[in-house]
């Protein structure tokens, strides 16, 4: 999860760019996924 945070981080990514990420399901990095979509109000699982 820490890469994935730190990927996004480098290259300026926006939560619109890591909620279009896939996502492997079900791991920790789901959750960030997670947390982009609520940013936009489309959370999947709440």
């Amino acid at each position: 999860m820490i890469a994935q945070a730190a990927t996004a981080v480098e290259f300026g990514a926006s939560a619109e760019d890591i909620a279009l990420t896939c996502h492997a399901h079900p791991t920790e990095t789901e959750a960030m996924k997670e947390a982009a979509l609520a940013a936009h109000k489309r959370t999947i699982h709440m």
